[in-house]
């Protein structure tokens, strides 16, 4: 039953500063609402956080709207209205601009998400332009594709303040699967070069496999399903397979143009490091051929360089092997 004092309570000033305060502590940002940035937004909000997002793109901001989330004016009106923000860039100039925005908007306490693929010498920087407003930047970048962000099969890869982590341990949990505190600030990067860099070769390896299939004769769709199930599979050969299967690159989980940028940041890396990776550079002039034919397709479309280099002509209806 209803006390005196609890309606006096939900009537009087404390209930709004209490709302507000509930209020902000289930508010996240989102920044960037592109393939990666509108998924992780859509998972928040199944799991009941107020999302607040912002890109520079009208239709992105839209279709957030659309999805039931809200839009800010700019990455400023983000952070005044969330104590933790996501950040999903596309490349350092944009680092650079969103951490003095967030870092302009005066909001102590504020633990920014930093999920891009980007140099660590450009984090870092964003790290100190937002420490010196009082604001924690950790370094968490993202295991997984689009059509895995979706269906919230992310692996979070996080590194940098233990204490902030722990802080915003609950919001990764509502859009990923697993994650991870590997380290220092930057270890998080560095984890993600070595998975990009296994992700970069698993790819282009599906896409052999399945030409050599195609031009032995073979159907795409029964060598999909079969090495699938044996132990010749990959997460890439899972993901991208069916692509390459119907030959199909239009519905990108990961732009090739983007691709291209995170490869150069691995291979400077590694090369920072001095660390040989033969394998990779052997993929590099294969997404390099993909990308002049179509930077807004899935890196799945190494398939039809390799498959013009064969000389492979599709002529095969999909098949079960069941």
């Amino acid at each position: 039953m209803e006390t005196p004092r609890g309606r006096a309570d939900a009537d009087g000033p404390f209930s709004f500063t209490l709302l507000a305060l509930i209020r902000a502590t289930r508010s996240v940002g989102v920044i960037g609402l592109g393939i990666m940035g509108s998924a992780m937004a859509a998972n928040l909000s199944r799991a009941k956080y107020r999302v607040i997002g912002y890109d520079v793109l009208e239709a992105r901001r839209r279709a957030l709207r659309r999805a039931g989330g809200q839009t800010a004016n700019d990455c400023g009106d983000v952070a005044r209205q969330a104590g933790v923000v996501i950040c999903s860039l596309p490349s350092s100039e944009a680092m650079r601009q969103v951490a003095g925005e967030l870092a302009a908007a005066g909001r102590p306490k504020l633990v920014v998400i930093e999920t891009s693929t980007l140099p660590i010498a450009v984090k870092e920087a964003a790290r100190q332009t937002l420490a010196a407003g009082g604001a924690t930047l950790l370094d968490c970048p993202l295991s997984g594709t689009g059509s895995q962000a979706r269906v919230k099969d992310l692996v979070v890869l996080a590194s940098g303040d233990r204490r902030a982590y722990r802080r915003i341990a609950p919001v990764l949990d509502a859009f990923a699967r697993a994650r991870f505190h590997v380290g220092d600030f930057g270890a998080g990067s560095k984890m993600k070069f070595v998975a990009n860099l296994l992700v970069a070769i698993h790819n282009v390896a599906a896409a052999e496999a399945l030409v050599l299939a195609m031009k032995a004769g073979l159907d795409p769709a029964t060598v999909y399903e079969v090495i699938s199930a044996g132990a010749g599979s990959s997460r890439m050969f899972q993901v991208r397979g069916p692509m390459m299967v119907k030959g199909d690159y239009s519905r990108a989980l990961m732009k090739l143009g983007v691709w291209q940028k995170d490869m150069a940041v691995i291979g400077e890396f590694a090369r920072a490091v001095g660390a040989p990776t033969p394998l990779f550079a052997a993929t590099a002039p294969i997404y390099t051929a993909a990308t002049e034919a179509g930077g807004d397709e899935d890196t799945a479309a190494v398939c039809r360089v390799l498959e013009k280099t064969a000389g492979v002509r599709r002529k095969w209806k999909v098949q079960s092997a069941k």
